[in-house]
């Protein structure tokens, strides 16, 4: 591909930071929950997560974000909640440096939430997927680039009002220095993001029965639109950089365009057109640097680069798992003796063995034959390095390992716990779900 000036400005922007500003290694950790009725466990109305942001932003001195005449998140400084498809609601933390803060952002947004949600009779859930509700009983919020996703998902995948509706995720966002150091840690990242679905894999549960997966959230991405998702095999290749993922992601088809505080319905259409001012809802008009990060925000492979790495593959969970993986990752991608380690450990990996992992993992986890063993074995190796690159980081961080230490000690993942449950105690009722991971 010849990239005109433009387009090499779009990758120099949006891929390196602006304004000479140092990239440091900083840790910015994501994750949603499920609101739900104390009593009916029904999932919330756009009002009652309107009147929490509302709230929220009184109590605790967050700014409101409006879209129109609806409150559909806050901010502060550089921390942001916002509201999901399906009512999912969501804390972007601040870019911090140790695991020590993360985890302590992680509690204050939850202490937060709790003060004001439990006046409410409303509570939050940590898990990977809708346990007791259909898309139907979702009620949809009014965000206009929901809209347009929710009448395009149908047309690509079977499975993408699941993803938008009934999933929840944790990610860690992580930084890189260079070119070279983003290829790094973009293919230890995406080769082991399997082994971090089957350890944190939490979603056993559809319409209050067993779903026969222990990651049905990693299942329903495999059938969202696969335009934009999975494993990305060219990240392997030698040629990989930035010019090679600028180039996939220009031909991602668009959803839409923000123009006048309007989105725009552009789905399925080519920023390569837009490039070229061939775009037919704005015909002449050229994209600008935030159209095309607002595009690659609509990408959502398994590790996804911005101007940082998001690892992409985990199931929302509790609290301690909210602090755990963010220190798995950066044991792992933050210390080079460990990053290297990885990237050995996978260099022989091939691209058929990588998808069978992404395919296998969601409904066998760390029992999923792999080689001569069971992806545990490799699992217990990788926990073992994470929780070395901690050790050398020295912030004492290590005890941020126990939730996933425990997970490839036992070979019982987070589902199966619940499956255990579910069996046994809870009696083949789902309910007590609400109460065993409520935050």
């Amino acid at each position: 591909m010849i990239f005109t000036p433009e387009t090499m400005m779009i990758m120099n922007c949006v891929f390196f930071k602006q304004n000479n500003e140092l990239c440091l290694t900083r840790i910015g950790t994501e994750h949603e929950k499920f609101g739900f009725e104390f009593g009916s466990l029904r999932p919330l109305r756009y009002d009652q997560i309107a009147d929490l942001l509302t709230g929220l932003a009184e109590r605790f001195d967050w700014d409101k974000v409006m879209e129109g005449d609806h409150i559909i998140g806050l901010v502060q400084g550089k921390q942001s909640i916002s509201l999901e498809p399906g009512g999912q609601f969501e804390l972007s933390g601040a870019p911090l440096e140790t695991l020590h803060q993360t985890c302590a952002e992680v509690n204050s947004h939850l202490y937060q939430v709790k003060a004001v949600a439990e006046d409410m009779a409303i509570g939050f859930l940590g898990i990977g997927f809708q346990p007791k509700w259909g898309v139907k009983d979702i009620p949809i919020m009014p965000k206009g680039r929901y809209e347009i996703m929710r009448n395009y998902m149908p047309r690509v995948g079977t499975l993408g009002l699941d993803m938008m509706f009934r999933t929840c995720t944790v990610q860690v966002n992580l930084d890189f220095i260079s070119e070279l150091d983003m290829i790094r840690k973009f293919r230890a990242g995406l080769a082991l993001q399997p082994i971090a679905t089957a350890l944190f894999a939490n979603s056993p549960f559809t319409e209050g029965k067993p779903n026969g997966y222990l990651s049905m959230r990693s299942h329903v991405w495999s059938d969202t639109d696969n335009n934009r998702t999975g494993m990305l095999p060219f990240v392997f290749d030698d040629y990989f950089g930035f010019e090679r993922y600028v180039d996939y992601a220009l031909d991602v088809p668009m959803y839409f365009v923000y123009r006048n505080k309007k989105y725009i319905n552009c789905s399925g259409m080519s920023f390569r057109d837009f490039m070229a001012g061939k775009l037919p809802p704005i015909p002449g008009e050229l994209p600008t640097l935030n159209d095309w990060e607002n595009h690659l925000t609509t990408i959502f492979p398994e590790v996804r680069l911005k101007r940082y790495l998001e690892m992409r593959g985990a199931d929302g969970g509790p609290w301690r798992r909210l602090c755990a993986l963010p220190a798995f990752w950066v044991g792992l991608l933050y210390d080079e003796v460990a990053l290297q380690t990885v990237l050995d450990m996978t260099y022989d990996w091939t691209v058929e063995e990588r998808q069978m992992l992404r395919t296998k993992i969601p409904k066998t986890g760390l029992r999923t034959p792999f080689r001569d063993g069971l992806l545990r074995h490799v699992a217990q190796d990788v926990v073992k390095l994470a929780k070395e690159g901690l050790e050398r980081r020295g912030y004492k961080e290590t005890g941020f390992l126990n939730e996933v230490a425990e997970v490839v000690r036992t070979g019982v993942t987070p589902a199966e716990k619940l499956l255990d449950l579910y069996h046994g105690k809870w009696e083949n009722r789902v309910d007590p779900v609400y109460e065993e991971l409520l935050y």
